[in-house]
């Protein structure tokens, strides 16, 4: 039986305002937009009335329980649920759900990331409803439980979780955009960061998967030699979808549906197993949100298909990691996408306005943006197979570049051409080119009507990156609406004219050509460019005061939010980076070591056997140092992996001894790591070398193509 209609179902397990409607009286309902349209404070008896009409939904669904679900600085979600019970000495038990427990929750915040911000003995934390995300119901197995979107704080009232500083920024970029546009051409009206996240991922057969203890707890493969097939053949990208997955992937989209996920697209990915969906754009706050219902979804209805979901950047040494390409825009409420170009982009002076925002906001915070995608999972990724390099720059394509380049030389602008392609077939349609090209390698790209941010990870929340481009593009706009407002008499000629410094000073980011060729390394190491290749190379950058000056005046984070965000990272880095090192320990000594000796007693023993049996015969003298060979690599390979496993935990040892966060995790990016990269070399070669039988780990040959 297929899935029932997209549109039948979509939005069903959602209390949005279409089901709001129908059910809160006038009134209420009336003061619960105005809520989430403007920020306003909901009443108490309308925020009771909510309450109560929202738990007799939740329960016509048979949901038993509620719980405030957030975003701990985890990057992860958390939920404590409570039941729509109530004990009354008179009346027994009662169902029971109040606007205070709609609107308010009190978690333990001890045992969460706080980076200083709380001690452990200070345990109290508060949850607060987010009425501009839509409360759902979420079916697990045969539980339902309502969730209510949240942000997070401390009893001094910081922020401990994604989504606060997110919509700080949401609300500054509205302000500044806002004037913006009333200060270009008088309209008064309100502005919201748009996003569409794709989402890349693997998945693998459960029964290899449970074999794996690397990808078990550090959801990549630690160990693994190439299989003689990997990507190179190019035929998985867009190819046909196994029986298996599409099941999968029908199963998760009907649950996404309900869900009010707008679930759009589903194809195979370039390396084997390896796959994406990507949704249609959203309000930045609920894109942020349907992102983390998207990754639970997946990696939840994998499970129940005998699957393995893997949304770890680098799962596979290789080929292809996983990204999380934003797409990012600006769309006023009058419904105008302000980086839609139009017929004649070199006429639509709004459009040029925000373009030129948006490419001084990376210029100048491109390292912050770097930052804010910084994790031990995609240093492994970025710069490797399509995954763009840790350089921030940014691609407008051939038409735009030319626009600017125009208003720089001369102020002003010729005609622009928009150029049809001809196939030399009578029954197609004429076939526009699009303003832009495509460059898989920029990092940040303008992509027709949207810049779309490449870097990001997969498996990271996208509510922090989204928030510090947000920022980036708020700063830069209040710059330039400070110039604009100087102007006595706008028109054209006296806005291109205003726009031209802007874009002479942030030329330096536009580049066009191979992001990965050494002569753009070196060519934006001349422009200044930041190249922060490793993770803690860029969180540092969170303690430059031009940054700590730029965050705070921005207002997404205050200076002891901003704190508790580079501790917290850092430490999680030094966390993953010490799991992984661990783990490989014991895989070497557990995994590696034993069917390698194995394999080198067997090998040695053959020899020797076969020395006896042909004695002195000199034809076979060839084959038997041949054979001896074989001997001697797999003995080298040995010895090297064992001297470098020594040398592992000697170096872990000192690293972890070391007092301070930077300087730990400097330690594991500059001294651990790299002894981890070599004994997978030698690991590997010993996979190679030994019996396919004995090799306890699922191949890579198992991994990626059995399913």
């Amino acid at each position: 039986m297929g899935m029932e209609s997209p549109s039948d179902i979509f939005g069903s397990n959602v209390f949005d305002l279409r089901t709001m409607k129908k059910r809160l009286p006038k009134a209420t309902f009336k003061a619960l937009n105005q809520a989430i349209e403007n920020g306003s404070k909901l009443g108490p008896s309308d925020a009771d009335i909510v309450a109560h009409l929202m738990m007799e939904w939740a329960i016509s669904k048979n949901a038993t329980h509620y719980t405030h679900w957030f975003q701990p600085m985890t990057g992860l979600t958390a939920e404590k649920h409570d039941a729509f019970f109530n004990f009354d000495p008179q009346l027994g038990a009662i169902e029971g759900f109040t606007g205070v427990d709609l609107v308010q929750g009190e978690p333990d915040a001890s045992s969460f990331p706080s980076g200083g911000m709380r001690s452990t003995f200070e345990a109290r934390g508060y949850t607060a409803w987010d009425a501009s995300s839509p409360v759902f119901v979420m079916i697990n197995g045969n539980v339902t439980f309502l969730c209510i979107p949240t942000v997070f704080f401390t009893y001094t009232g910081h922020a401990m979780d994604k989504k606060t500083p997110l919509l700080r920024s949401i609300k500054t970029l509205d302000q500044a955009a806002s004037e913006s546009l009333k200060l270009l051409d008088g309209r008064d009206v309100k502005v919201d960061a748009t996003v569409g996240c794709e989402q890349e991922y693997f998945l693998v057969d459960k029964k290899y998967y449970e074999r794996r203890p690397d990808l078990i707890m550090a959801e990549r493969t630690l160990l693994g030699c190439a299989p003689a097939k990997g990507q190179q053949m190019d035929d998985h990208y867009f190819g046909s979808i196994k029986d298996r997955v599409l099941s999968f992937m029908q199963a998760a989209e009907e649950r996404l549906y309900r869900l009010g996920v707008p679930s759009k697209t589903r194809h195979n990915e370039v390396a084997p197993h390896q796959f994406e969906t990507a949704p249609i754009f959203e309000s930045a706050n609920l894109a942020a949100d349907h992102n983390q219902l998207t990754m639970e979804v997946i990696r939840k209805v994998a499970a129940e298909h005998g699957l393995a979901a893997l949304l770890h950047e680098k799962p596979f040494a290789g080929i292809n990691g996983s990204g999380k390409h934003i797409n990012w825009s600006m769309q006023a409420s009058d419904g105008t996408n302000l980086l839609e170009p139009g017929k004649e982009p070199h006429r639509n002076m709004v459009f040029l306005f925000f373009l030129v925002a948006v490419v001084r906001a990376i210029h100048k915070r491109g390292g912050v943006l770097r930052s804010s995608i910084a994790c031990a999972g995609n240093d492994h990724r970025l710069g490797a197979n399509e995954a763009p390099p840790a350089i921030m720059s940014m691609f407008l394509g051939r038409q735009l570049t030319h626009i600017l380049d125009e208003i720089e030389a001369a102020g002003s602008l010729s005609e622009s051409v928009v150029e049809a392609i001809d196939l030399g077939l009578a029954q197609l349609q004429d076939i526009r080119v699009d303003h832009t090209d495509r460059n898989r390698t920029s990092p940040f790209a303008f992509t027709g009507n949207k810049f779309e941010f490449r870097a990001v990870g997969s498996s990271q929340s996208v509510s922090f990156p989204i928030t510090v481009l947000n920022a980036a593009v708020t700063e830069s706009l209040r710059e330039m609406n400070a110039e604009l407002s100087k102007l006595k008499d706008l028109d054209e000629k006296s806005l291109l004219k205003m726009l031209r410094p802007f874009i002479m000073e942030s030329k330096a980011i536009r580049f066009e050509g191979n992001n990965y060729s050494q002569e753009w390394a070196d060519e934006a190491k001349r422009r200044g460019l930041p190249n922060l290749k490793t993770t803690p190379e860029a969180l540092m950058l969170w303690q430059d005061p031009e940054v700590r000056a730029f965050v705070t005046g921005v207002g997404f984070l205050n200076e002891e939010e901003m704190d508790a965000r580079f501790s917290v990272r850092l430490e999680q880095y030094c966390h993953n980076m010490g799991i992984e090192a661990s783990l490989l320990l014991r895989l070497v000594s557990g995994y590696v070591l034993p069917p390698s000796l194995r394999r080198q007693t067997e090998v040695a023993q053959a020899i020797a056997a076969t020395k006896t049996i042909c004695g002195d015969n000199p034809a076979m003298a060839a084959a038997i140092k041949e054979q001896e060979g074989f001997l001697e690599n797999l003995t080298t390979n040995i010895g090297n992996l064992m001297a470098a496993r020594n040398l592992l935990q000697e170096t872990m040892d000192e690293v972890e001894a070391v007092e301070g966060e930077a300087e730990q995790a400097s330690g594991y990016a500059t001294r651990v790591k790299p002894i981890m990269d070599q004994i997978r070399v030698y690991s590997d070669a010993l996979e190679m070398l030994g019996e396919a039988s004995s090799w306890e780990l699922p191949s890579y040959h198992e991994l990626l193509f059995l399913m």
